[in-house]
């Protein structure tokens, strides 16, 4: 009898093995996550529903729309000396599609300064803290040097803090346009595949 039902637990865990790695990425909000191999592992860690309210659109931003499930992770790719990232805008003063002030120092920061925000698991979560630390991001034959100063939050959204934004994906360098300016980058662009290490 004990044998039947470790049988029927195997069996249970197979099926559900093989459901995760069919689902192992999600399209959800027009966002492709892929599970990486393992060694550089990173999931869903579950999802956000959102809430619809009227957000800052600058810079492409993207508002919650209510019903809406929204990936979160907890974890971002490992970093190596060129790990790959997407580059996004947005700015970081005060009354800017950031939301509230920085997570790293309490402040804003004005466009003309070359700060970034960093996806949770790359800012605090992978056991190296990067807050007021610099970064070189690689990308359009250029490179430049900025400070983290800001998460963009790869869990929670949808709130105000967050300008009513869905949680960022989990490989994000959000900058401002003065990172973009350094590139070489037109903002209409909206977001850029660039590489960054830590300095």
């Amino acid at each position: 009898m004990a044998n039947t039902k470790l049988l029927v637990v195997f069996a249970l865990l197979q099926v559900l093995s093989l459901h995760l790695h069919i689902h192992g990425v999600s399209s959800e909000a027009g966002i492709t996550h892929k599970h990486q191999k393992p060694g550089g592992s990173c999931h869903i860690s579950g999802f956000l529903h959102g809430k619809t309210h009227k957000c800052n659109q600058d810079h492409g931003s993207e508002c919650c729309a209510a019903g809406r499930r929204y990936p979160q992770f907890k974890c971002s790719p490992p970093v190596s000396a060129k790990t790959p990232a997407t580059l996004t805008l947005n700015s970081f003063a005060a009354g800017g599609d950031g939301g509230g002030k920085s997570f790293c120092d309490n402040r804003f920061h004005a466009d003309s300064q070359k700060v970034v925000a960093l996806s949770t698991g790359w800012l605090r979560l992978d056991g190296t803290r990067r807050c007021n630390k610099m970064i070189r991001i690689n990308g359009n034959g250029r490179s430049v040097l900025a400070k983290v100063v800001d998460e963009c939050d790869s869990v929670n959204g949808c709130d105000a803090e967050h300008n009513f934004e869905p949680p960022c994906p989990n490989n994000v360098v959000d900058g401002s346009p003065a990172v973009w300016k350094a590139l070489g980058l037109k903002e209409s662009i909206g977001e850029f595949k660039v590489t960054w290490s830590d300095v």
